[in-house]
């Protein structure tokens, strides 16, 4: 099954477009918290066409995607407490309570660990975004210390693009578009990994 190629393709044909900033922009924005296709894809190509805007788009790609990591985290936050009522009724609202607070006490003794935890969640080329901002908010992660793990994560993800860009160029893009099947289970199995190694703390 091609889906990592499919999803590449498509986004190929929107990077080649008049207003192709325009959709990185938005792109980046949607992916932090409900898009399932990763704004590199339309950031290699857009980097090839033009070298020396490479970090230009890093930086644009990187700026909406805190801007949408922010409205996952406040959906979260949100979304939780307004179906509190809808849950409780559904006798669902005690085993979640019990696992946020667990998930809390976590973050309380193994701050650092979680940051951690964040900052490589961020840095995965393909992982469930939707999922690390949404729960942020939940669980009720400090909001700077949020922001600051997806600036590390996102921006050494989009900064280290730019670079190959700058150093490979055509080279590059061709090995992303022969191994994105690769890459991208690959970076599933990395955030299963993750997620295992998180749960080993409690």
């Amino acid at each position: 099954m091609r889906m990592f190629a499919s999803l590449y393709e498509r986004a190929i044909v929107w990077a080649r477009h008049r207003h192709a900033v325009r959709y990185l922009a938005g792109l980046s924005f949607v992916e932090a918290f409900i898009f399932p296709i990763m704004p590199e894809v339309m950031l290699a190509p857009m980097m090839l066409a033009e070298p020396r805007k490479a970090f230009r788009y890093a930086n644009w790609s990187l700026l909406f995607s805190l801007a949408g990591s922010l409205v996952g985290y406040m959906l979260g936050h949100y979304a939780y407490e307004a179906l509190k009522p809808l849950l409780e009724s559904m006798h669902l609202l005690a085993p979640i309570e019990k696992g946020v607070a667990s998930l809390r006490e976590d973050m309380a003794a193994h701050a650092l660990a979680l940051y951690i935890a964040l900052a490589m969640a961020a840095l995965q080329p393909v992982v469930p975004m939707k999922f690390v901002t949404w729960a942020s908010g939940i669980i009720g992660v400090p909001l700077l210390p949020f922001l600051l793990c997806m600036l590390i994560g996102r921006g050494k993800r989009v900064w280290l693009l730019a670079l190959l860009v700058r150093l490979f160029g055509e080279r590059a893009e061709r090995i992303l578009r022969k191994h994105i099947e690769w890459i991208g289970w690959a970076a599933i199995v990395a955030v299963v990994l993750l997620a295992v190694w998180w749960f080993l703390l409690r």
